[in-house]
């Protein structure tokens, strides 16, 4: 994703068709190291691409997925009266989620700011 973000940046930037000199400039600025491969990987797939079509065509994909929790949210609020209690349970299991990953982090010995 670091290396599609410095490409996005560089080609917003006013540079339509950028270098993985381009790439590792960027990441260079803020300290990431660039893995060849993986940048290699990225400017050959949008190599002679518009940017801004690409991201059109990401938004239609993105709008064709289902997104998890709201079909959930959805099907319990048309039950009717059984509709607000499903929000609460989905609120108490996150609140238990939380506790357990905490008592995990004491068994390990040390703490945070140990």
């Amino acid at each position: 994703m670091r290396y599609v973000a410095a490409y996005l940046l560089a080609a917003l930037g006013g540079n339509e068709n950028p270098k993985a000199s381009d790439i590792k400039k960027i990441l260079d600025s803020v300290g990431i190291e660039a893995d060849e491969t993986r940048m290699g990987k990225v400017i050959a797939e949008l190599d002679g691409k518009d940017v801004n079509e690409v991201i059109s065509k990401g938004y239609g994909k993105l709008a064709s997925m289902p997104a998890g929790g709201a079909v959930a949210v959805a099907s319990s609020a048309a039950s009717g009266s059984g509709g607000a209690a499903a929000p609460a349970a989905v609120e108490e299991k996150k609140e238990e989620k939380k506790e357990e990953s905490e008592e995990s982090d004491d068994d390990m010995g040390f703490g945070l700011f140990d």
